[in-house]
Order: structure tokens, then sequence, then C-alpha cells
């Protein structure tokens, strides 16, 4: 992608069916579950740069003592510091030596983070508030282990309002307003319920406070904890957490928005944001790798009993297209062959724009996450050459020409890799106070493949939101090369509204096909119906969320969209190049065709799964007619 877009966030949590021993028995050391945890963090790190943390949980440690243990950072490369400083724990000393350190059950009795349980976390702050206190994962702690409260999430809840004032009506008085919090409490409240009223039956049946403590951990009922404090969610999420005595769950949104896949053995269980990191983490196939259902919970008990039950009623299936398009690992098989698949139906397309005519055009793409969709473009263009080279030979009759076959038959698309990214360049300009200046020199180009004014350059990105670095920089290098135009393609439609569910594009303004619609609406003398809008907006500010409609569609409403991709190239092209510049998006019905199982495209329709989505957008709109910067939700992840 051309434009940083960033995205909340990854979580990882691994439960040690087995004891510590087994595993230095036959993988040679007890650290077997750390290990795995640090690989399945370091794959997913694509999902959050922010910060990390890692909390470990040993099961059943003594009274006195500790059982919990957390590292979080927020420094620059957060997933390497919270585990230099765990593994520091284990470099044997004067006083201990290294047999004691090898030993499974010495160093559950004596170091920390050698334990059963681990919840790992990968952030992408939403708001720019990189303090440790926004890092998950966040606790809820209490003297009772049952009581104490574990979570680490990549969700954002556009109802934070809803939530946190029920809160304040239980008599609570929450540290923060922020979704994590709110959901921390949200939760503890009804863990505190569920443990009191386990308290009471077992009080009536004649046990000791001892014994009744050891009948609570046994007998919570953790689906029923999920399902009385998601009723008021709204928004994507994948919520994982322990409780401390040893349950463990993970819990996804009833639309699927966010993903969460897992695996388990008799050995071991992980649940991850992504499919293939577990893959590859623990050499599996692709089929043994499930998804949780949406709705659902994967629930890990303290006795090793493995179930997913249902927590919340399943709604029609909404699941994140961007994770498709951009977010998620491409090496997972299913998305790699979609973002092949949206890159191969762009085909025609393109050959319509460029009159068909191969021998004058070349292809390209913006690395490096634009490259699986680029192939598919091109396996499209070679169907189309594939049918040519057949009707041209048919054209030459039955004695045809050697000479003028072999030309037909060697007719190939002409494929350059023209945009190379400087990675050094980009870490070092962004801190630079000349930064415009130099985000021209992001990308280097291929000098001489282009012929000066004859060729065409397409070039093809993986999706266009703001434009910025394409107008900055990407469309001023490429004019380096002096071809006769530039049509850059995205793989994804136009984005035309905000995301609520843990993306980081909230602000109207920033989408480049919102600006060209508004410009459009400018041109053609339609001022007005920016104000008609604002105006049914702000009517809606005191309605329930399930009452309000997402009026911002009327601003796209008297356009095609080729209309709004033509004005965008003309407010993107700088005044300083030389090139026509034309820009090409996919069509959401082919992005449906591409992703047939993945069908949340809020971002390009507008019909958001929740309520809650059409609150954002009516938000996000008065906020753009008033000036205001702020995000149209609350959100802390």
């Amino acid at each position: 992608m051309s434009d940083q877009v960033k995205h909340e966030c990854g979580v990882v949590l691994i439960r040690l069916l087995k004891p510590l021993d087994y595993y230095r028995e036959k993988y040679g050391t007890w650290r077997y579950g750390l290990n795995k945890l640090y690989l399945l963090m370091q794959k997913q790190h694509n999902r959050g740069q922010d910060g990390a943390g890692v909390v470990n949980l040993k099961i059943d440690q003594p009274a006195g003592k500790k059982y919990l243990f957390r590292e979080r950072s927020n420094l620059s490369n957060p997933i390497q510091d919270v585990f230099s400083r765990i593994f520091k724990h284990f470099q044997y000393d004067d006083d201990h030596n290294h047999e004691q350190f090898c030993d499974s059950v010495w160093a559950k009795e004596n170091l920390p983070f050698a334990g059963e349980l681990y919840l790992g976390h990968l952030r992408y702050g939403t708001f720019g508030n990189d303090s440790l206190d926004y890092v998950h994962p966040v606790m809820r702690e209490n003297n009772w282990r049952s009581r104490n409260l574990v979570l680490a999430g990549n969700f954002n809840l556009t109802n934070v309002d809803e939530i946190y004032n029920a809160l304040v009506e239980l008599g609570q008085h929450p540290k923060d307003y922020t979704d994590t919090v709110s959901i921390l409490e949200n939760v503890g409240h009804f863990l505190d319920e569920e443990n009191q009223l386990l308290f009471r039956q077992f009080k009536n049946e004649g046990y000791s406070n001892r014994e009744i403590s050891s009948f609570i951990e046994r007998d919570l009922d953790v689906r029923k904890i999920l399902e009385r404090s998601s009723k008021k969610w709204d928004g994507g999420y994948v919520l994982a957490g322990l409780l401390g005595h040893g349950d463990a769950f993970v819990a996804r949104d009833p639309w699927g928005i966010r993903p969460a896949s897992y695996y388990y053995n008799d050995e071991i269980v992980v649940v991850a944001s992504e499919r293939p990191v577990i893959q590859t983490a623990l050499d599996v196939r692709a089929n043994e790798v499930q998804e949780l259902k949406p709705g659902y919970a994967l629930i890990i008990k303290k006795d090793g009993q493995i179930k997913e039950e249902m927590v919340s009623v399943p709604q029609a299936r909404k699941s994140c297209s961007f994770e498709r398009i951009y977010f998620s690992r491409g090496s997972d098989k299913s998305i790699y062959l979609e973002r092949k698949e949206l890159g191969r139906l762009l085909a025609p397309l393109i050959l319509n724009k460029v009159n068909h005519n191969l021998e004058d055009t070349v292809f390209s793409y913006i690395p490096n996450t634009a490259e699986t969709a680029f192939y598919g473009m091109m396996e499209g263009i070679r169907e189309y050459l594939v049918k040519w080279r057949l009707d041209e030979v048919r054209k030459l009759g039955v004695n045809p020409d050697t000479a003028k076959m072999e030309e037909i038959l060697s007719r190939e698309p002409r494929v350059e890799k023209i945009a190379v990214k400087d990675v050094k360049l980009r870490t070092f300009i962004t801190a630079d106070s000349s930064r415009d200046d130099m985000v021209a020199h992001v990308y280097d180009v291929t000098y001489g493949i282009v012929r000066n004014k004859v060729d065409t350059l397409v070039v093809i990105d993986d999706s266009i939101v703001r434009g910025t670095t394409l107008k900055q920089s990407i469309l001023k290098i490429l004019d380096r090369l002096h071809p006769k135009k530039i049509i850059i393609v995205s793989s994804a439609p136009q984005i035309r509204y905000p995301d609520c569910y843990g993306i980081d594009m909230a602000r109207l303004a920033d989408f480049c096909a919102f600006r060209a619609a508004i410009e459009l609406l400018k041109d053609n003398g339609l001022e007005s119906t920016i104000t008609e809008v604002y105006e049914k907006c702000k009517s809606q500010m005191n309605l329930p969320k399930e009452e309000m409609v997402n009026y911002v569609k009327d601003i796209y409403r008297p356009f095609t969209d080729e209309q709004i991709s033509d004005k965008v190239a003309e407010m993107l092209r700088p005044i300083d190049i030389d090139a026509d510049v034309e820009v090409l998006f996919q069509s959401v019905e082919n992005l449906n065709k591409a992703c047939p199982n993945d069908l949340g495209d809020w971002y390009f329709t507008g019909n958001y799964p929740t309520p809650g989505g059409n609150k954002v957008v009516n938000s996000a709109f008065i906020n753009y007619v008033e000036g205001n910067s702020a995000r149209a939700y609350q959100s802390c992840c």
C-alpha cells in the first residue's frame, strides 16, 4: 500500500496441556510454550508495532507464591524488548547453576514466566497515545484467584459511552473512558457476580470458605460470563482472556469482523489472529487450523477441557474484507488466491483503458503488498492474449506465413519491476523537517525500459486511501521515466467511509474518494447537498444508534464510480509532471467475487454490519463540516 494505514491489533494465546517436564523431555526445554509465543508474535508483527505485552499464568501455585507475571513495552522494537526482559530471568549466576535453570520443577517454583498459560498482544494505537498504560494485556487483580482477570484484544467498540455509563450506573468508577477499560470492568463485573453466585450456593450447602474457592474455580461458567458481558458490545472484536485460577478464553464478535484461528492437540492449544502463523509455528497443515466461529468463544478450562461455545447469536457474516486485501499475511493460501483473483478481475478493465494495445504498455506494481494482485492481473492479461493469438492465427489461413506466425505466438505483455522501495530512506525521513521534499525519494525507479512519450505505464497498488504518497512521491517518480500516460490501478474499490471496528481510517477528509465527491458537488453546483446531509446527520444526534441512517451515501449518489475516479486522478496528479494520469479502482462486485466469504465491505459501500457504524459515519461527517479533526469514536486499543 502506498499510503500507510494502521491496524489494531494481534493476539496470541497458548495453553500447555502437559506438565512443563513433558516439554523438557520431548523438546529439550520447558520453555517450549514461551518459545512458541515469541515465534507467533514475531510472525504477527505486521499487526502492531506500537507496543507489545505478555502475561504468563502459573496454574496451581501454592498460597503466598506469585502466579501472574507481565511484561509490556512501548519502545521502538517492543517484541524484542519484552522477550529480552523475560529471558533475563533465565540467565544463571553464581547462586544458581545451569542444571537448576533447566529443571522444569525448580523453574516453575522459582522463575517468572515458567508456567502453563501465556497471553501475548501486539498493539497499533489508534489515537497515537503510546503510553505503557494502553498496552495490553490489561489486568484486574484480586486476592481470590478466580476473580483475577487478564484481557488482551483486537477490537474497537462504537458504543463505549453506553458501556461506560452502564458501569457508572452500577456504582463503579472506571479509571478511564476507553473501550479497553470499559470491557475490562464490564467482564470483571459479571465475573464477580458469577463468583458471588457460586459462593452463596456452596455456602448454603455448608462448605468452608477454603473449600468454596476450589469449587468456584472448578464450576465457574465462563460461557455465561461472556454471554452476559457482551450483550451491549457494538463493534468488531477478538477478546482473549485468562482467569487467575487457570481458565482461559478467546471470544469473537457475532459478525466475524475481526479474525481468529485456533489449533489444539493433546499437548497445546494455540489461538492467534491469523492462520498461517499457527501453521508456521507448529508445522501443521491449513486444514488442521480452525477458524473461531463468529459469536463463539473457545474456552479452555483449568483441567484442560476445550470447548467452542456460543456466547452471542451469530449474525450475517461480515468479516473484514480489508484484512484479505491488505493486512493479513499473504502466506495464507486463501488470502493469496483471493489477492490474485482481485488482480485477475481487473484485467478486462485495464485492457479497455489501454485500447488492448499491449505493445505500447508496460505493467508493474507498487512494492511490496501489491505484488500478489499483480500476478493475478498478469494472469488475466495472458488469458486475453491466448484468445488473441488464436484469433490472429486463424486469420492467417491454412498456409500461414511462418514469420507472422512466430510473431503472433511470441507476443507477451511487457512486465517490468519499475518501483523499488528504499526502506532505509523512509525510516530516516520520518522525523526530518523537510519530509515532503524527501518523500519524493521513498521509491527509486528502473530507468531506460519505458519508451519516452510512447508507452503507457500501468502500475497496480492494493488500495488507495489518502493518495498522499501517490501525489507527493510515486507519480513524480514514475514521471521520470517519461511515459505517455500513467494508469494507477487499485485492487480495492474506492474507500469512501470510515472504519470503526479496528482499522485506523476514521476521518472522512483523509479519503481521496470522499474529497473527490465533495469537489464534484462543488463543480456541478450541488453544494447544497453537503448542507442537506449535514443537517440530516445533526438531526440524528439524539437518536438511539439503532435508528440512525447513513446519509453520507447521498454525497456520492449523483456520480458514477468513473466520475469519482477521474476526479481522484485530477486531484492527485502533480502539476509539475508531463504524463497524463488515470486512476482505475476495483468494483465492489468484483471484490465480493474474489472474497466471497468475507463480505465486510463498509469502507466501500457504507453498509455497516452494526448500528454503531451508522453512528460513527454520522459523527464523522459532522466533524468534517465543522472542521473538527477528532475521530468519530473512542478507543485506545
